[in-house]
């Protein structure tokens, strides 16, 4: 993996164009960080392969997909050895509705953040899968009531 003090400027400049735009072909992004199309090409396939570039996908509108409710989800767990740890993982990644599950610090053992369609559909979520899972001891929900700052990509180091 390439550690954040061996990425220059140039490679900086190309983590940050293909953030905001990840669609550009490599010619426009060659021409954004004024290098050649063949240079430009080498860089990225050397930042992909160090998985400093780890994917690429689309970034999809929730609410024209019919899923207009945002949830956080903090879960405690009654036990926490390897075991019952592996089990909820395990069950977690099964769970289309999760779009992403943080392990935590603190009192609470997990963070959920759930995409669903409406209030009914995040009942049963909640109750056929998260509270039916073996080990799970307390659950805490809050819901998002607008979106102030959307993910829109990582910080990045100055070169």
């Amino acid at each position: 993996m390439t550690a954040p003090d061996t990425l220059d400027r140039i490679d900086i400049q190309l983590l940050a164009e293909l953030q905001r735009e990840g669609r550009l072909s490599n010619a426009e992004l060659a021409e954004r960080v004024h290098l050649s199309p063949s240079a430009c090409l080498r860089r990225v396939q050397r930042l992909e392969r160090s998985g400093v570039i780890a994917g690429y996908r689309a970034e999809l509108d929730r609410e024209r997909l019919g899923l207009g409710l945002t949830a956080f989800v903090r879960i405690r767990l009654n036990h926490h050895d390897a075991a019952a740890v592996a089990d909820f993982a395990r069950g977690v990644n099964e769970w289309d509705e999760v779009v992403a599950c943080h392990a935590l610090t603190g009192d609470m053992d997990y963070l959920l953040q759930v995409a669903v369609g409406d209030l009914e559909h995040f009942s049963r979520f909640l109750l056929d899968r998260v509270l039916a899972r073996p080990g799970v001891g307390d659950v805490n929900s809050s819901f998002v009531l607008r979106t102030v700052k959307p993910m829109r990509g990582l910080p990045l180091p100055s070169p």
